[in-house]
This record gives C-alpha cells, structure tokens and sequence, in this order.
C-alpha cells in the first residue's frame, strides 16, 4: 500500500472518526432536475466562490438520470441523450447517449478529448485504433483531434460520455455539424431541465421556483431491465474473451481484479491515469465510510449498484442512476453506504487530487493525487487505457497553413 494511503488508513481508525455524520432529511430534491428549496442566507454567502467552511444545505448537484427524457440527437437521427452538465468555461459536457439498433453514427472528429462506459447494449467501431465491438461494462477514452470512423450499434445501446470539447460529423470528409456544450445546454433549457452545477458558487445559488418537467421518467435499460449486478461484478473470476475488442483505447471492466483501496471496505478498478492532466477514470466498491476530506480538483460520479448515503440527503440515500458533480473545493464529512447487504459501486473521474483530514481547521493527513492512483494501479497489475492514438489522426479544415 503507498505510503499517502497508508497514512489515509490510520486517520480511518482514529476515535474521532467513529462518529458518522448522520444522514438526515432535507428540504432538497434531486429529482428530474436539480432544485432546491432555499433556506436563508446572506447575499455574501451566495456570491462566494468558495466557502472554506463548505456548510451547505444540501449535496452540491446531482440528478436522477432515470427521470431524464430522452432528446433526439437532430445532427444523427436514432440518437438520443439525457443532458448532465455543461461546464460555461471549458465547454465540457456530460450526456447519457442512447442509440437505436442500426443507428449509424457519422465519422466523427473530436474537437476536445471524450470517455465513455457502456451501460447497455452493443455498438462496433467499424475500423481505426477503437476498431472493434463494445458491450455493457467496456470503458474508453478518445483523444482530442481524433477522427471516429462510423459506428454502428448492434443493439439499442446506452452509455455515459464526457466530453472535453466539442464533436464534428463529418461527410465527405468535410464538417457536415457539431455537436457542443451550448447545444446540450440550449436543448435542457427548452425542455425545464436545470443542468448540474459546476462551482460552489453555483451551488449556493438556491432557486425554488424551477418547473417540474412534464415528462413520462425514461429509465436507463440496465436499471429499468436489473442488469446493473452484473455489470458490476467482482470479476477476478472473470477472464477477457479472446474474441471481443482487445484495442488498447478499451477495456472491459468486468475483467479487472479490485485492487486494495488503502481504506477499508474500499477496493478500485482504475481504467486510465492521465499524466498530462491529473485525470482519474476508476470504479469504486465503497462498503466502508470515507474519511473527511476536501476535493481539490471537481470529480463526478455515476451510480451504479447500491445506495450512497450523503452529506444532508435523505435517509434512504441515492440510488443506481443518480449523477453526481463534486465541484473543486468541496468538502466531505462523511460517505457510506446505506445498505450493509449490498455492494456501494459508482464509475468516477477524478479531476484532481483529494485532500484528507480529522476534520475542519485540522491538519492535511493525506493527499490522494493521480501519482498515488499511478502506482496502486500498477502495484494491482491493472493495464491502464492508453491516452492517445499512435500518429496523427489528420486535420478537418479545408485547408492547411
């Protein structure tokens, strides 16, 4: 076990922290969208960007993606997606994507980077480096200026993507449209769909008054269908199928051993560390309480198996389905699961380091960073997702200076 965890580890065991933060009521709701119902707070509170106290009312944002509905895709018809979060500064977008049988998604050019986990269904890759067929629990990572050669879903298909950037389809070889953050954000607006935040600030800013949506729910295939176990199975029983996508740009989660966490109840699957940007792609079996700690770079986080129990959350927590965005400085007392009899899973990027302490005011124990990840993955003798393709993927302007 690294050192750092080590460290992380002893602090778990500390007296103090056997008090848990109880879970408690709220007047908040986590619904279709994300709305709240304001408490009083001054006007300074509300326009702060960072409160170091981090005393919230509720969790920072998250939405029940089962609730979502479905809003076509015009660029691609027989696609579809539930809007998460569109960053107004970096452009960055987070979308469930769902694509019908025989849908053929265009070439496609990747402005900014992509990562995406398959929940249901099938889709190939016709040729190129993600050459291949992915299935529910495959996940990958595209770089950015890459070109995506046609992709065609064998099944109805559901997956969880970001997007670091925006995504041109091609025809001809030329830029038929795009695909953008201010589109996501534009579609969810027009339908009363109040998108994740994505700062502190953000968070502070309580508004009661957001509509209801007028939607049927659309749930996810994998929870709507109960696959959603075996996509998360333990899996070191499970050996790689020879026959499936074996592109270093992929891999099949079901196939990675957990690796020791450092904490207990905590064990990890660790898809990608990037060198470049810090960035951590794992699944987390949480079945232990986390100690308190600060987020020093944003993290999200998708639920996938159990019920988490969160800071000023309901009782019966959050369930499979439900997407979380931590934003940079947020901080944590404690998280747990709420049910002993089943496994806590969730698929996460970590955007930066995490911080961990005994509590407010007290002395930084340990720092959790993407060196820290680096060397339990290789110590786990998980094969990480390479980041980037061999060579260039060529240029999409019509000409070249």
């Amino acid at each position: 076990m690294p050192p750092v965890m080590q460290r992380a580890a002893r602090i778990f065991a500390a007296p103090a922290l056997k008090r848990a933060i109880p879970l408690v009521s709220t007047k908040h709701s986590f619904g279709a969208s994300f709305s709240t119902e304001a408490q009083p707070f001054g006007e300074a509170a509300k326009e702060a960007a960072y409160n170091p106290e981090w005393n919230p009312t509720g969790i920072e944002g998250g939405v029940d993606t089962n609730k979502l509905p479905w809003i076509p895709l015009p660029q691609v018809p027989g696609m579809s997606f539930k809007p998460l979060r569109v960053s107004k500064e970096t452009g960055m977008f987070s979308v469930i994507m769902q694509m019908k049988k025989g849908t053929v998604q265009p070439d496609t050019a990747y402005m900014g980077a992509a990562d995406l986990m398959v929940l249901s269904g099938k889709m190939t890759y016709s040729k190129g480096p993600l050459g291949g067929t992915v299935d529910p629990g495959t996940w990958g990572y595209i770089p950015g200026g890459a070109r995506v050669e046609s992709i065609v879903a064998e099944e109805d298909c559901e997956y969880l993507m970001n997007f670091y950037g925006p995504a041109a389809f091609l025809e001809g070889g030329s830029v038929k449209s795009v695909f953008t953050g201010p589109d996501v954000a534009a579609a969810a607006t027009k339908r009363g769909i109040t998108l994740v935040p994505s700062t502190l600030g953000e968070c502070l800013e309580h508004d009661a008054a957001k509509p209801a949506l007028g939607n049927e729910p659309e749930p996810l295939a994998i929870y709507s269908d109960a696959k959603a176990a075996a996509l998360c199975s333990g899996a070191q029983d499970i050996a790689s199928d020879p026959s499936k996508l074996t592109s270093p740009h992929f891999v099949d989660t079901k196939a990675l051993p957990w690796i020791d966490g450092g904490m207990p109840g905590l064990h990890l699957k660790i898809m990608r560390v990037s060198a470049e940007t810090g960035v951590v792609s794992l699944i987390v079996r949480q079945n232990g309480q986390a100690v308190p700690h600060y987020h020093l770079g944003a993290a999200d986080f998708l639920m996938l198996n159990g019920r988490i129990g969160y800071r000023a959350g309901p009782p019966e927590g959050y369930g499979p389905g439900m997407w979380f965005f931590e934003p940079a400085g947020a901080r944590h007392e404690a998280t747990q699961r709420v049910k002993d009899d089943e496994d806590l899973i969730y698929i996460a990027n970590v955007y930066g380091p995490i911080q961990f302490d005994s509590g407010v005011g007290t002395p930084v124990a340990a720092v959790l960073s993407w060196m820290t990840y680096l060397q339990m993955a290789q110590a786990g003798g998980a094969g990480l997702v390479k980041s980037k393709f061999p060579g260039s993927e060529g240029t999409y302007v019509a000409s070249v200076m």
